[in-house]
C-alpha cells in the first residue's frame, strides 16, 4: 500500500487498552445472554446448552484469529470495509462497510428497544402503575446515547464498560445466590450426553455464536487506540474466550438453578426471573431488569461508536459524502458520522413504534446478525488470502491459513443455518430485505466507478483515515 496519507485532521489516539476492551465487550453485551438470548440455545439444545456455548467460542476464536492478524497489518477505522476491499476489491469493501454499519445500527435499535421493555418490567415489578410510551422513551434514550458518543469516545467507552461489568456482576451474583439456594453445583443431567444428543449441538451454536457479534468493535477505534498493533489483536481474540466462557458457565448453573427443568427455560420470555422465583424473593426481578437497561445501554452506546467509525472511514475515502469523514474540532469524535448513525437508529425505532416490542427486537437483532455473519465470513477468507501473501514463515502461514479456513467453514455453516430451513413470516423476508440492500449499495458503487473511478483505487492506494 502507498504511504500516501490525507491532508485532513483525523481522529487522535487517546484510548488505553481497558477502553478498547470496553468497546468490544459492552458491543457483545454478555448481560444479554443470561436475561434473554439463552432461552433459545437452551430450547435446542437442553441440556447441552454449555457445551453448545464452548463449541461455539472456538468457532469465533478462529474468526477472531484471522481478524487479529488483519488488525495488525491494517490498524484503520475502516477495519472491515479495508481488511475486505484490500483483499478483493473495492466493491467487496464496500458491500462489507455497508453490511458492517447496518450490522452495528440494528445492533443499537435491538437494544434500544430492548431497553424500553426492560423499563417498563423494571417499573411493573417495583409495582409502579407507570408506563413510559415507546416514541417518547426511544427520543430520549437515543439523544443521552448521542450526547456521550458525541462528547468524548473515552468517557463512552469507559462508561460502557463499567455499565456492562455492573449488570454482570448483578446477573451472576443472582445465579449464585439461586444455585446456593438449590444446594449443589454438581448437575449429573448436564455431563450424561451421547452421540445421540450432540445432534442438538448444530443447530443450538449457530444461534449461540450470535451472542457473540460485536466482539470485534474494539477494531473500529484502532485510530484512536494507542499501539493498536499491539493492543487490538488480542482485544479481538480474548473477547470472544472472556464471553464465551461466560456463557458457558452461566448456561450451565441457571439450567441447574432451574431443577434441570430446560423445558420451561427454553419456552421463558424472562429466564432469571422466572428463576429467581424460586427464592421467594420478589424484588430481585426490578434488580434484573435494572442490571439489563444498563447492559442495553452500554451496547447501544458501543454500537453507534462501532458504527460511526466506518461511516466517518468511508467518508474519508470518498465513498460516501466527504462531509462524514470530519471530525470535531474540540472532541475529537467524528461528529456527523455520529448524527448519522444516531438519526438512522431513532427514525427505525420510531417506525417500529406500532409492532410490539418484543417482536421489534427480533426482527432487527436478526436482520443485524446477516451483516455480521457475512463480513465474519469474508474477514476469515482475506486473512487465508493474506497469510499466503504476507506469511513470513512457513509454520505462520500454515497456521494462519488453517485458522482462517476453519473459521471460514464456520460462518459459512452458520449462514446456511439461519437460512435453512426457511423461519417463519416475517423471518423469512429479511434476507431478502437484507441483499436488497446490498444491492443498492452496489448501484452506488457502479455510479462510483462511472464517475468518480479514481476514488475506489483509494482504498489499496491510499491511507486516509
Amino acid at each position: 500500500m502507498s504511504e500516501s496519507k490525507s491532508t485532513t485532521p483525523g481522529l487522535s489516539a487517546t484510548l488505553g487498552p481497558v477502553e478498547a476492551f470496553g468497546q468490544s465487550i459492552a458491543n457483545v453485551s454478555p448481560t444479554f445472554t443470561p436475561t434473554l438470548n439463552i432461552t433459545v440455545v437452551v430450547a435446542f439444545a437442553g441440556f447441552l446448552a454449555w457445551p453448545s456455548y464452548l463449541i461455539a467460542t472456538l468457532g469465533l476464536f478462529l474468526v477472531a484469529w484471522s481478524m487479529g492478524t488483519l488488525a495488525r497489518r491494517h490498524p484503520t477505522s475502516g477495519s472491515f470495509f479495508l481488511y475486505i476491499g484490500r483483499n478483493f476489491g473495492p466493491l467487496s469493501g464496500m458491500l462489507a462497510g455497508a453490511a458492517m454499519i447496518s450490522a452495528y445500527l440494528f445492533t443499537g435499535i435491538a437494544v434500544i428497544i430492548g431497553a424500553g421493555i426492560f423499563l417498563n418490567n423494571m417499573l411493573e415489578a417495583m409495582g409502579l402503575a407507570v408506563h413510559v410510551p415507546h416514541y417518547l422513551f426511544y427520543a430520549v434514550f437515543t439523544a443521552i446515547l448521542g450526547y456521550f458518543a458525541y462528547r468524548d469516545v473515552k468517557l463512552s467507552s469507559r462508561l460502557a464498560l463499567i455499565l456492562e461489568a455492573l449488570s454482570v456482576v448483578i446477573i451472576t451474583a443472582v445465579v449464585i445466590a439461586a444455585v446456593v439456594h438449590h444446594g449443589t453445583l454438581i448437575d449429573p443431567q448436564q455431563f450424561s450426553f451421547n452421540l445421540a444428543d450432540m445432534s442438538k449441538v448444530g443447530p443450538a451454536m449457530a444461534f449461540a455464536i450470535f451472542s457473540f457479534v460485536g466482539f470485534e468493535s474494539a477494531a473500529t477505534l484502532s485510530k484512536e487506540i494507542k499501539d493498536p498493533s499491539r493492543s487490538v489483536p488480542f482485544i479481538i481474540r480474548a473477547t470472544p474466550v472472556v464471553a464465551g466462557l461466560f456463557f458457558a458457565v452461566i448456561a450451565y448453573l441457571m439450567i441447574l438453578a432451574s431443577g434441570d427443568n430446560v423445558k420451561l427455560l427454553g419456552s421463558s420470555a424472562a429466564p432469571l426471573v422466572d428463576i429467581t422465583r424460586s427464592l421467594g424473593v420478589t424484588w430481585l426481578a426490578a434488580v434484573i431488569y435494572a442490571a439489563a437497561f444498563l447492559a442495553a445501554f452500554s451496547c447501544a452506546l458501543a454500537s453507534l461508536n462501532a458504527a460511526s467509525r466506518l461511516i466517518y472511514s468511508m467518508g474519508r475515502y470518498r465513498f460516501v459524502h466527504s462531509s462524514m469523514g470530519a471530525v470535531h474540532a474540540n472532541h475529537g469524535t467524528p461528529h456527523f458520522a455520529l448524527g448519522v448513525g444516531a438519526a438512522v437508529m431513532l427514525v427505525v425505532c420510531e417506525a417500529l413504534v406500532p409492532a410490539a416490542p418484543l417482536n421489534a427486537f427480533g426482527w432487527t437483532g436478526t436482520y443485524a446478525a446477516f451483516g455480521f455473519v457475512l463480513v465474519y465470513l469474508g474477514v476469515a477468507l482475506a486473512g487465508v488470502r493474506e497469510a499466503f501473501q504476507f506469511g513470513t514463515t512457513g509454520t505462520r502461514k500454515a497456521v494462519d491459513s488453517v485458522l482462517g479456513i476453519g473459521g471460514a467453514l464456520i460462518m459459512a455453516y452458520v449462514l446456511y443455518g439461519s437460512l435453512y430451513p426457511a423461519p417463519a413470516y416475517p423471518f423469512n423476508l429479511l434476507p431478502y430485505l437484507f441483499a436488497a440492500s446490498l444491492l443498492v449499495v452496489a448501484g452506488w458503487y457502479v455510479v462510483l466507478k462511472t464517475r468518480v473511478p479514481q476514488v475506489l483505487a483509494g482504498i489499496s492506494t491510499m491511507d486516509l483515515d
